[in-house]
């Protein structure tokens, strides 16, 4: 079966692939620790195990990871005893809907909107499933090489649980190539392989100035204010430019990788008329190769009509950190920052909430070179090569338990999709291509020499 065949087979498995996708869209596997979400995963992880039986794999069991839902493992032989074993990843629980009045679609029904599929994890991460899913299908049996997938139930909760149990898993996960399906193109069209992902800091920090609210009128002026106080602090981490600034961190660094037009980060990011973009240099120089500190939330204890100065204040943080950061020393010199700008004497107390480290994948091997090759055959072009807001712990963990695997970041997500945002949606022309990029991939790997970068039968580019 030559290219143009395999693309043949693809397209022809897009009409299962939606009635799958609406399947799994309509099973509200948000992660949480309620009992109604626990149910719909342990549901949502029966779906993929039955799934992935019916295409072919006579090996699926249910691993059982602390607070989380179900993470199904399945695994099917193939290529012979000399072929290389590849484990293809994605997650089944999704991000919750938040406010579901804002949806212009039923968020847990798939909805079809001028050729987008939308519906809470139409993307992220179902859609990339149904990647997998495809790729497998149209590669029928024989298999090309040995596979094993690998569908997660908790990676919406940081993916601590499942890395947190990789000793225990790791003689079962084994792998030559992880191919993380979590992930997505620089546009739709675009194709891109991601090979950062930003660590994470998340900390609290409280101001304290006064035991207790005390009214304006008689105090405004010298009474220290410990709202104002957090606020002259929190300014302190932006640069007249815009850049993040934590004393400590490098925030000049560049990314050589993909570029980011100004002109789409606007339009993807929804930046209003008139407002200009943060930082000096590239857009990719702030996304992934620089420190970036949001604040998430603001608390203070008077509301209301009544004049009071604050006794006291508390902001939530986040702290994004790039692979040549440590993250631990990151969180040093945030707390350092902190520290060093309080005003007025003010007390401080900070509660660190969690700390994530940065990934970087290995971009020259062989693997990569054939994921590449495939991408040029699919879309004709070179692939582009992206960073991401957000480290995945897992692959971290994979990173250190097998040190000699390749970890490719791929996917169907790309800007329009809305990832974790109302109104997310998936353009199935992506799934489509992404599937026959996978497929195209999966079977150079299963060559004599599996990722040396030969014709695979040709077929050209195109959509």
């Amino acid at each position: 079966m030559n290219a143009v065949e395999l693309r043949a087979r693809v397209h022809g498995l897009m009409s299962s692939a939606r009635d799958d996708l609406a399947e799994l869209i309509a099973l509200r596997s948000v992660a949480g620790p309620d009992d109604h979400t626990t149910a719909e995963c342990v549901r949502a992880a029966d779906w993929v195990a039955e799934t992935l039986r019916g295409a072919g794999f006579p090996q699926v069991r249910l691993l059982t990871v602390p607070d989380a839902g179900p993470t199904v493992y399945a695994e099917r032989p193939g290529g012979g005893p000399d072929a290389p074993t590849v484990l293809l990843y994605a997650h089944y629980d999704v991000h919750p809907a938040l406010d579901e009045d804002v949806w212009k679609t039923p968020p847990f029904e798939l909805t079809e909107v001028d050729g987008r599929w939308h519906g809470r994890g139409a993307a992220d991460c179902k859609g990339n499933l149904l990647m997998h899913l495809t790729a497998l299908r149209a590669l029928g049996e024989p298999l090309p090489v040995n596979v094993k997938v690998l569908v997660e139930g908790s990676a919406e909760r940081a993916s601590g649980s499942l890395a947190h149990s990789l000793g225990e898993y790791a003689p079962l996960l084994a792998a030559d190539v992880f191919v993380i399906g979590d992930a997505g193109n620089l546009a739709v069209g675009v194709p891109a392989i991601t090979v950062s992902l930003r660590g994470q800091v998340a900390l609290s920090v409280t101001v304290q100035t006064l035991e207790t609210a005390r009214e304006a009128g008689p105090y405004a002026g010298p009474a220290p204010d410990a709202l104002a106080a957090l606020l002259q602090m929190l300014a302190s981490f932006r640069d007249p430019a815009g850049n993040t600034n934590v004393l400590g961190l490098d925030n000049m660094t560049s990314w050589g990788g993909a570029i980011y037009a100004p002109a789409r980060l606007r339009e993807d990011a929804a930046v209003l008329d008139g407002v200009g973009l943060l930082g000096n240099g590239a857009v990719a120089d702030s996304l992934w190769a620089r420190p970036a500190i949001t604040v998430l939330d603001i608390d203070y204890p008077v509301r209301g009509e009544h004049a009071m100065i604050q006794p006291w204040a508390r902001a939530r943080l986040d702290l994004r950190v790039p692979p040549h950061v440590d993250e631990a020393k990151a969180a040093q010199a945030l707390v350092g920052h902190l520290n060093s700008v309080a005003p007025w004497g003010a007390h401080v107390r900070m509660e660190r909430e969690s700390t994530v480290p940065p990934f970087l994948a290995r971009a020259g091997g062989p693997a990569y070179a054939a994921l590449a090759a495939a991408m040029r055959d699919v879309y004709g072009e070179e692939p582009a090569q992206l960073g991401r807001g957000g480290t995945n712990p897992l692959c971290v963990g994979l990173a250190e338990s097998f040190p000699d695997a390749e970890i490719l970041l791929i996917g169907v997500e790309e800007p329009l999709a809305r990832r974790h945002e109302p109104d997310e949606s998936v353009d199935p022309a992506e799934i489509a291509d992404m599937a026959l990029v996978e497929a195209l991939f999966l079977r150079r790997c299963g060559r004599v020499s599996p990722m040396a970068g030969e014709d695979p039968g040709g077929g050209g580019p195109g959509r």
